[in-house]
């Protein structure tokens, strides 16, 4: 399996080559020169797979420079009882990622699958912590180290940190926007005490800490220099980690491979609704991708009217999803490079048009950039918003009729799948988080706390170790180069 950039990037490197790097050398996305393909067979014989061989079936399509020997014993390690199944007593924990049946109405099923059972409570570990336990390997027999630059929003540098606790030749710098995380999103970080971990508060909103990793990424001596690698969800091995639970939800809600399911992914970053877009085009059975934004609705801005228009700073709206307060969206060139039939110039200058006048448009109107808006639906994807009182009204809609408590990205989610269910396929909701990570939020809708988990319930009491930036992209680095020096 050989790897092409996005944008264009004459080399095709292995898969060991872009673990470790995120962007390209050009600025662009890894994908894979061709999508490995899905059999019926195969799918038959996953359907009675532990998660962790199913996901060495999937990883080694993707990982061909890694000894087969050796990614199993990786997918053994990261996807055990012990990582996965601490925080929910539920038998079906067990499974990893289970379903429940939410409802079941004129034909229409609907269904959670739980991606929260890590130790950072969001669907971030699922992908994470493999990645934790990947970096060590090739670091380990390249005899290197890796300084990690990522940006979070909430659940990927907690899920980043606690993966990279304390492992050898890894240091962790992680970017967040200051003040507009959760309470318990920002003591699950900042609490971190391990001399590995390193965490930049900015004044500014998450697309500003995003810009600012990019910037250092396309520094290409910098990044060389001081060894800069990214677990932010343009690393591709994340993707693909996160393509293993759409097989699951799938296998685990059909029982022939006839049948079709929809997803719905609260997304903000496109990086988990990107996986399933790779599922589909490896052949996985889904009728329906369905994107739910929050009021930052770029995404369904686009696919709703093929113009993509990124939202500048002081546009981006501090909501009660904050997760999925971004309006740029990192993963969206990989969805673009393939709907415009894999024109490397093409998305080039229509990330360069990102740029310079803030999207571009792809609707086939008078003045448009391209037409290929017109073959969105054959990619399979829609889209829906939903706002405050919207996830209110949901949160309390679930816990009144499914009996259960979900966090306000997972409303975003049932909010948006419920006004596209279609009878004949089960729709699935992918999890983003346990309520306990916003029981702000919670407290508002149900005026009771979330319930939390052992070791959890006086995590924002802990001391906090954090340094606070302006947007300073040479601050960070010479922050970044005293640090790896030392």
């Amino acid at each position: 399996m050989h790897y092409l950039s996005t944008r264009g990037f004459a080399a095709t490197p292995h898969f060991s080559e872009i673990l470790l790097g995120g962007l390209a050398p050009d600025g662009g996305l890894y994908l894979p020169a061709q999508y490995p393909q899905v059999s019926a067979s195969e799918l038959d014989t996953w359907r009675n797979l532990s998660y962790a061989n199913l996901a060495f079936e999937i990883l080694k399509k993707f990982a061909t420079d890694i000894p087969e020997n050796d990614l199993r014993l990786l997918t053994d390690k990261t996807y055990t009882e012990a990582v996965y199944c601490n925080t929910r007593e539920s038998e079906s924990a067990k499974e990893i990622t289970p379903l429940r049946k939410l409802q079941s109405e004129q034909g229409s099923t609907l269904l959670l699958q739980a991606l929260s059972n890590g130790p950072t409570l969001a669907f971030k570990d699922m992908a994470m912590q493999l990645l934790g336990n990947l970096f060590e390997y090739v670091l380990a027999r390249d005899g290197s180290e890796l300084n990690i630059f990522g940006a979070t929003s909430g659940d990927t540098g907690s899920a980043a940190e606690y993966a990279m606790r304390g492992k050898k030749g890894i240091r962790v710098f992680m970017l967040s926007p200051h003040l507009k995380m959760s309470a318990f999103q920002s003591a699950q970080m900042f609490s971190l005490q391990d001399p590995n971990i390193f965490n930049i508060a900015v004044k500014g909103v998450f697309d500003d800490c995003q810009d600012m990793v990019k910037a250092v990424s396309n520094d290409l001596g910098f990044k060389s220099q001081y060894k800069i690698g990214t677990v932010n969800s343009i690393n591709w091995a994340r993707v693909v980690a996160q393509v293993v639970y759409y097989f699951r939800g799938y296998l685990s809600a059909t029982k022939h491979n006839s049948e079709k399911v929809s997803f719905t992914v609260p997304s903000g970053n496109f990086g988990n609704i990107c996986a399933g877009h790779i599922a589909r085009m490896m052949g996985l059975p889904i009728d329906k991708l369905i994107v739910a934004t929050n009021e930052n609705d770029v995404l369904n801005e686009f696919f709703s009217t093929g113009i993509y228009r990124v939202r500048k700073s002081a546009e981006t709206y501090h909501t009660s999803s904050p997760s999925m307060d971004i309006s740029k969206a990192s993963n969206f060139e990989r969805f673009i490079f393939d709907l415009i039939g894999r024109d490397a110039a093409r998305v080039k200058a229509l990330f360069a048009k990102v740029e310079s006048q803030g999207g571009f448009d792809l609707s086939g109107k008078a003045g448009s950039d391209g037409d290929e808006f017109k073959f969105v639906n054959q990619y399979g994807f829609l889209a829906g918003r939903s706002t405050h009182q919207d996830r209110l009204n949901t949160i309390r809609y679930a816990h009144e009729h499914y009996e259960i408590m979900i966090d306000p990205h997972t409303a975003d989610g049932i909010k948006v799948a419920r006004e596209n269910m279609q009878p004949g396929i089960p729709m699935i909701v992918l999890e983003t988080a346990l309520p306990a990570k916003f029981n702000e939020t919670i407290r508002e809708a149900l005026d009771k706390d979330a319930d939390r988990p052992l070791g959890m319930h006086n995590i924002e009491d802990l001391p906090q170790r954090f340094d606070v930036m302006d947007v300073d992209v040479s601050a960070v680095k010479q922050y970044i180069a005293s640090h790896v020096d030392e």
